[in-house]
């Protein structure tokens, strides 16, 4: 076996950057959960100052600093032994509410190291792994992971994208946003256009009661926002002016019945909204930074719930707006379009 030096060496390179950021990963969790990332934000410290401040060891701090300095999450100043965050990364770390906040999808990571045994007995049998199955790590870090990108763009960009959606919703309308987890999406919707009501369905039970929380926190009178329990392809309604799907349609395990069922519950003049992880349709297209976290994303959590769900389909993360609008036509409606994208998400509208 002829074995090339130049080739071994990137290879391990490559390594090296992996592992560094698979044993950082835990330190940002960390870091989130203990308030370090908000009380650097504050100005810098040394470790001892920090520690003081953070109410925390400053021993251990020392050494988490010093994994964030050389991760480049934080800045590190020699002459004074002091850390800091600049404005891009506090902005990315300690400010929940920023469209570049991240920690969330490091709770994410969290789940699927506890899920790797389940994981190995379900690539051995072929059964799924339902959403319900997983740590809370994955709920809660899906709601922050997402909800940045939610707010940066639901109302500001995806709607208005869509044909006559936005004057509707000003006007008043009914709304379903279906997989509609903690709630983000609905919340952030329903505080855009009090006109209309909104109804979140979420097979999940926990999330749903979470939803619920988040929505009288916000002060949203249940008259206009509520959720229910309900599955995509059996939730109700009738003559519905919009139905969202956010980053689910992939998860089910019969996306044409789910298709379907919106279908039926459309007005005929509704609109279908599917706002799906950002994905070429031809896999050599996909090999790439974003394609890596959602083909990883979806080999422990998308394709296992749609297993879970007796699916056939599979559609996995990473499903491309050809497949996408296969779906979309075979639950019956009739025009399909990409409506907007980002870097991360693909946005489509779908009429009957």
């Amino acid at each position: 076996m002829a074995i090339s030096e130049e080739k071994l060496n990137a290879f391990m390179g490559n390594f090296v950057h992996d592992i560094g950021a698979v044993m950082h990963a835990a330190t940002v969790v960390v870091g989130d959960q203990l308030g370090l990332y908000k009380s650097l934000a504050q100005g810098p410290g040394t470790a001892e100052e920090l520690a003081r401040r953070a109410e925390v060891d400053a021993r251990y701090l020392r050494e988490w600093l010093s994994a964030q300095a050389a991760s480049g999450y934080v800045e590190y100043d020699p002459a004074s032994e002091r850390f800091s965050l600049s404005e891009e990364q506090a902005f990315a770390l300690a400010e929940e509410g920023s469209p570049a906040f991240i920690p969330g999808a490091f709770q994410i990571a969290v789940d699927q190291f506890k899920t790797v045994p389940k994981m190995m007995q379900a690539m051995r049998t072929g059964l799924g792994l339902g959403w319900h199955e997983h740590d809370a790590a994955l709920f809660h870090g899906t709601e922050r992971f997402f909800r940045p990108g939610y707010a940066a763009n639901l109302v500001s960009q995806w709607i208005p994208a869509l044909e006559g959606v936005a004057e509707r919703l000003q006007q008043g309308a009914r709304v379903a946003d279906v997989g509609c987890g903690h709630g983000a999406s609905t919340l952030l919707m329903a505080q855009a256009y009090p006109a209309s009501t909104f109804t979140g369905y979420d097979y999940h039970a926990p999330s749903v009661e979470y939803a619920r929380k988040m929505a009288s926190d916000a002060g949203v009178p249940p008259e206009r926002l509520h959720f229910e329990v309900a599955s995509a392809q059996d939730f109700p309604g009738q003559d519905l002016d919009l139905v969202a799907f956010f980053d689910c349609l992939h998860d089910m395990g019969d996306p044409v019945a789910a298709a379907a069922n919106v279908r039926q519950r459309l007005r005929p003049d509704g609109t279908w909204l599917i706002v799906e992880p950002f994905a070429n349709d031809r896999l050599e297209d996909n090999l790439n930074p974003v394609g890596r976290v959602y083909y990883s994303a979806s080999t422990f959590i998308c394709t296992p719930a749609s297993r879970a769900q007796k699916g056939a389909m599979c559609l996995g993360a990473q499903a491309g707006e050809k497949r996408t609008g296969e779906v979309a036509r075979a639950g019956g409606f009739s025009r399909f379009r990409r409506a907007t994208e980002t870097p991360f998400n693909l946005v489509y509208e779908a009429r009957p």
